[in-house]
């Protein structure tokens, strides 16, 4: 107990005491006098030797107490010159004033004192708001830890816990998936014997490369291998950039249908069940993008490898008609259905739209179509639009939310980026979500669609659409205005059926010439008056050849562009003679600068653009960056340009 309540306590019973002693002298007094004084007399020597006993405790505990403090200071001296943590002690101007034995070990010098700090450590800093820093100091790696107050940092030696930390990163498990993404095209052109051997060298030199790198592989079906390894095999690959992808591809080049691989990777998951599920994940994503690709995700984050060809044409038309089917079913459980398209719609974003309105009349349900604003790609076909009946069908963000239920059914055409979407909070709304786009799939994603038809093989999504709408009825009759949206859909995305079009392609076209579309109302949409035509050729004027094969074209910086400008003007630079592939810089009327990519196809403008932020096509590509001037977006483009080249 405290040393004032001790003495409370011992003085109340001495107290008490001497109160009962006196009493009963007093009691013996009233007997005889005599016992009274003898009493009294033993009373004063209990008194007195009492104090004497109190006397010699108190300086046996004063005599204890400067002990145990002299043994306590003692070996605190001797801790803060033998523990193992080195500490040091510096004035205002970071001056040394003090170190321990232990910092002399470290720094093996004799004398720190009056030192500057900056002169032992040169690369020893932290910011103010930081209490804690590893250092790295020789071959050593030292845990610092800061006390600004009192001007002190204390060195805690960690080299061998970073290392077993790192060891343990490098051991941890690794989980792949390779795809051989063309074989059962192979089967088609290719008798068994053929196929038999190719794929046996195919698969010679993917057992091969797992060996070279350490990887366990294994077969698990005729077009699929499980591959297991560690992070450190990981970090290999991903410095050689997946280098099978290359080898897989160009080895069979001269075949008519070349093989090309699909790699799915997933790691840094806690358990082995979510690195498994990483990888299928991965792998999905891979095919979703065309293939002829790796995709890794560690944790959460995402990185793509390859994905320098082209996507090989492979949808079928059973694959479209169960997709219909499965479009024509939510359509009936539906009570009414919200179409929605990207931001800065375009053709090929309207068309779709069109395309689902009509689907869903002809089951005789309500649609509706979301659209904000128009823009000068879109405004000639919706004045078309606005003339007819359809126009009643169309709706702003805000009116479509008054119109969501329970069971409304949200169709989203021509992205699956749920930040690109006209009104992102539609999809927070709606439990019960469509995708329909032609893009190569990118991280960002929509959660849970009921249903998704991804197709990257197709030319444009209204060329999706178009299909659907085929399987919706027997007889399906389109209005002009409909089938004429739909086909200038696929014919800008497209450039007039010069890019990414395939057999499919056309007979999609034919299905909407034989419906109403008008190709004279189609070129009329197409056109552009003769001052925007200007101002594209000012921005084709202003182009630096970087690399000697890639164009870069910068808008002026007082002027604003409309994305079909700068697209425009990326496509009529990918004309010039030796350009493989040209990127358009200018400013968006909000202010954010807008980047268009196209390519040849010998350079892949996606992973490009994905890398600023953006994505879309090997062969078309797009980002917009917010708060950044036109010169520091072109360096940051060349900067990414370099390290994908």
């Amino acid at each position: 107990m405290p040393k004032f309540l001790f003495k409370r306590w011992y003085g109340l019973h001495m107290v008490l005491a001497i109160t009962l002693s006196l009493l009963l002298v007093a009691i013996l007094t009233l007997y005889h006098w005599v016992y009274g004084v003898i009493g009294i007399l033993l009373v004063i020597g209990l008194i007195i030797a009492t104090l004497q006993v109190e006397k010699r405790f108190q300086q046996d505990l004063k005599m204890y107490m400067a002990t145990i403090n002299h043994r306590v200071k003692k070996a605190s001296e001797g801790l803060l010159q033998e523990m193992p943590i080195g500490i040091l002690l510096f004035n205002e101007e970071k001056v040394l004033e003090w170190a321990n034995p232990y910092m002399q070990k470290i720094t093996n010098q004799e004398s720190l004192i009056g030192k500057e700090l900056v002169e032992v450590f040169p690369a020893l800093d932290w910011k103010p708001e930081q209490k804690k820093i590893d250092f790295a100091y020789g071959e050593r790696i030292y845990e610092v830890l800061i006390r600004p107050e009192e001007r002190l940092l204390y060195f805690t030696d960690v080299t061998e816990y970073k290392e077993l930390a790192i060891r343990y990163q490098q051991e941890r498990t690794v989980m792949g998936i390779i795809h051989l993404d063309n074989l059962d095209e192979l089967s088609q052109v290719m008798d068994d014997q053929s196929r038999t051997l190719l794929t046996t060298s195919v698969s010679g030199v993917i057992i091969e490369w797992a060996g070279k790198h350490g990887v366990f592989l294994r077969r698990i079906s005729s077009d699929k291998f499980i591959a297991i390894m560690d992070r450190a095999a990981l970090d290999k690959l991903e410095e050689t950039r997946f280098e099978i992808l290359d080898v897989v591809r160009e080895m069979t080049v001269d075949n008519k249908i070349p093989i090309t691989l699909s790699i799915g990777i997933g790691a840094g998951m806690p358990t082995l069940v979510e690195v498994g599920k990483n990888a299928q994940s991965s792998l999905d994503i891979a095919l979703g993008r065309g293939g002829d690709q790796a995709a890794v995700k560690i944790g959460n984050k995402l990185n793509f490898y390859g994905g320098k060809s082209n996507a090989v044409e492979k949808r079928t038309r059973v694959r479209a008609r169960v997709i219909a089917h499965a479009l024509r079913d939510l359509i009936h459980e539906a009570d009414q259905v919200i179409v929605m398209g990207h931001k800065n719609a375009d053709m090929d974003s309207i068309g779709a739209c069109l395309g689902v309105l009509k689907a869903v009349q002809i089951h005789d349900k309500k649609a509706h179509i979301v659209l904000d604003s128009t823009n000068a790609g879109i405004d000639r076909l919706m004045k078309e639009v606005y003339q007819s009946p359809i126009a009643e069908w169309f709706v702003t963000p805000e009116q479509a939310f008054q119109l969501i239920t329970t069971r409304t059914l949200l169709v989203i055409v021509d992205t699956h980026r749920p930040s690109l979407v006209i009104e992102p909070r539609l999809l927070e709304e709606t439990s019960r979500v469509v995708v329909i786009d032609h893009h190569r799939r990118s991280e960002e994603f929509i959660e849970d669609p009921v249903l998704l038809y991804l197709e990257p093989y197709a030319s444009s999504t209204s060329e999706l659409v178009t299909e659907l709408l085929q399987y919706q009825s027997d007889r399906v009759s389109l209005d002009s205005v409909i089938a004429t949206g739909l086909l200038s859909g696929i014919v800008v995305d497209t450039k007039s059926f010069a890019f990414r079009t395939g057999s499919r392609t056309f007979e999609a076209a034919s299905f909407l010439r034989r419906n109403g579309a008008d190709t004279a109302m189609v070129q009329r949409f197409l056109k552009e008056d003769i001052q925007q035509f200007i101002k594209r050729a000012r921005v084709v004027m202003n182009t630096e050849v970087f690399k000697d094969r890639i164009a870069i074209a910068i808008g002026d910086a007082n002027e604003s562009y409309t994305q079909v400008q700068v697209a425009q003007a990326a496509e009529a630079l990918l004309t010039l003679e030796g350009i493989q592939a040209s990127f358009v810089v200018a400013m968006r009327s909000d202010d954010a600068v807008l980047i268009s990519a196209r390519s040849l196809g010998d350079i892949n403008v996606q992973s490009i653009m994905e890398k600023m932020g953006g994505g879309g096509h090997l062969n078309g590509a797009a980002t917009q960056i917010k708060d950044i001037s036109i010169p520091d977006a072109v360096r940051m483009l060349k900067d990414v340009i370099n390290t994908e080249l």
